[in-house]
Formats: structure tokens, sequence, C-alpha cells
């Protein structure tokens, strides 16, 4: 799976990075928000319209940005996950339930938490990230995986 990355100069993540850090100050300073993609998607589903048209067009620029950047340098999207739709669903209702139970997902913990220096959102983006390794490393090397 890494073997599509390879293609992806490393510029091009570095202003990636610069695009998403910046995009989370400016709704955080004109919006008082923070860039928490779950949060936004829950909120979708919880306020009117007239709520969420910040969050739709944040969303919008997300997944429009991504879509341009292909567009515009050519580099091939990533391949799809070779894995069965029931355990994507399974993993997503996990991933669901874990950034409920930890206040948050990666992307506002990691994010917006950590460049307030907010404690909780440290404990929350190492969380994260161990269990991620964690998973990875089992997956990988104890139950044989090929990832």
């Amino acid at each position: 799976m890494l073997e599509a990355f390879q293609n992806v100069p490393y510029t091009s993540v570095l202003i990636g990075g610069a695009l998403i850090g910046i995009s989370s100050v400016l709704l955080f300073l004109f919006n008082g928000r923070i860039a928490g993609i779950c949060g936004m998607a829950f909120s979708l589903m919880a306020t009117s319209l007239d709520k969420n048209i910040w969050r739709i067009v944040f969303l919008i620029g997300l997944v429009g940005g991504s879509l341009l950047y292909h567009f515009l340098t050519g580099v091939e999207y990533p391949p799809a996950p070779n894995t069965s739709l029931p355990l994507l669903i399974l993993a997503g209702l996990l991933v669901g339930y874990g950034t409920s139970l930890g206040n948050g997902c990666t992307s506002g913990h990691g994010i917006s938490g950590l460049a307030r220096l907010s404690p909780r959102s440290l404990v929350a983006t190492l969380t994260f990230m161990g269990s991620a390794i964690m998973t990875l490393y089992i997956a990988k090397h104890l139950l044989g995986a090929a990832i």
C-alpha cells in the first residue's frame, strides 16, 4: 500500500500539512470552532441547515482539495483497501465509538488540540497513535496480515 505514495513529492505533503494547519487556525479565529472532522460530521445530523453551512463548506473543501490536487498534479489515487466490507464497517463503527469515548477524533485532538497545547489532546493523540502502532504490530507480525 505504501508503494502508491512513493511518487508523491515531499513538498506536496509539507504544503498539504501546512494548509490543514492554516485552515484549522482560520476556522478557530473566524468561527471559534475546532476543526474536528468527526464532530462536524456528527453535528451535521443533529442541527439545522443554517447552523451547518460552515461545516458543509469545510468538509467540501477537505474532499475537494484532495480531488483538486490529484487533478492538477496527475498523481494517482492510492488503491482502495483490499479488505472485506463487514470488516471495514466494523472498523468504522469502532472509530466512531472511539471518537465518542475520547471526546474527539485525531483531527480535533491531533491538530487543533495540540496547537492549543491542550493536555487532554496530548493524552488522546498519544493514545490514538499508540493504539494504531500496537494494532499494526499485532496484525502484521503476530497474525501475519499482509499490510
